[in-house]
């Protein structure tokens, strides 16, 4: 059992109908026909979307995310029409909605990883591999991959995993011609994300994107190169061997599976509050890869 410890209510604007609650953000549809995204403070662990919000989160994955799509323009185009509130919302809503294009959406979440950890790291301690891409031995937790690798997964509902999936299940599932222009959007767009963290002293270990079409255009979609769809690593204190300090949501998650939680994550029993301390910690590593990326200072 998992997804929402609880559920929140969708703001009713007029002229707004809401589609659906995610695990972070809110979509609406206008009378255009456009789609209204709103980025809440909700953060998510271990498929639960917890009861404690992290102030300012939902404006920063939305400002780094038109920043990311400014350095990317070149390579793809993306779904943002507007970043001005709709008339009628509530002005909490403002830095952290955008009003997009309405695409056909891609049912595959395209990940790039770049270092292997995370499921990529479990599935090569048993084969080697990373969903069927054989790599070579002696790689480590951390390590860099020879070369960047497309790894698609499909994408889950709420509460569920997304499941690691093979190139060729994808090309199955949307068609030859359109699986190789995912792989080689995605490869694309992570290698020139790679190389301006890089300059900034981070390693992107990975990354998730999700895309659509209009008409037969590809367009980047969603949120891109954010620590909720992302790994960000310090590169100064970068080490293979074990798991690296991250920019996301590790102090949640280390405080959910630490004693001080009292919570047992087998359980079916929905997780704790956050302390504090947990929130302002998490909070200030947002703000932090937000200004190291973009050079900007967060206010």
């Amino acid at each position: 059992m998992s997804g929402f410890v609880e559920k929140p209510e969708p703001v009713e604007v007029p002229g707004l109908v809401h589609l659906h609650t995610g695990k972070v953000r809110d979509l609406y549809r206008n009378e255009a026909g456009d789609l209204v995204m709103v980025a809440s403070d909700r953060i998510s662990a271990y498929d639960w979307v917890l009861p404690t919000e992290i102030p300012d989160k939902g404006r920063v994955l939305t400002q780094l995310s038109l920043w990311w799509f400014d350095q990317l323009a070149d390579l793809v185009p993306n779904h943002v029409l507007d970043t001005e509130l709709p008339e009628g919302a509530p002005e909490d809503w403002a830095g952290r909605t955008l009003v997009c294009k309405n695409l056909e959406m891609v049912p595959v979440e395209c990940v790039a990883r770049g270092y292997l950890t995370g499921s990529g790291l479990l599935e090569y301690r048993e084969s080697r591999t990373v969903c069927g891409l054989a790599l070579p031995e002696g790689l480590v937790d951390g390590s860099e991959l020879p070369a960047p690798i497309f790894t698609p997964a499909t994408k889950a509902e709420v509460g569920e995993h997304d499941e690691n999936v093979s190139y060729e299940e994808v090309a199955r599932k949307v068609g030859a011609d359109v699986a190789a222009q995912l792989r080689q959007t995605t490869l694309a767009v992570y290698g020139r994300a790679r190389d301006v963290a890089r300059d900034r002293g981070i390693i992107l270990a990975d990354t998730k994107f999700e895309f659509g079409f209009d008409g037969d255009r590809l367009i980047i979609a969603d949120e891109v190169l954010t620590p909720d769809s992302s790994r960000f690593w310090p590169s100064d204190v970068w080490e293979p061997g074990h798991a690296q300090p991250s920019y996301d949501k590790q102090f949640v998650r280390d405080w959910l599976t630490s004693d001080a939680s009292g919570w047992d994550r087998r359980s079916e029993q929905p997780p704790p509050a956050l302390p504090q301390e947990i929130v302002d910690a998490t909070r200030a590593k947002y703000v932090e890869a937000y200004e190291r990326l973009t050079g900007l200072r967060w206010s």
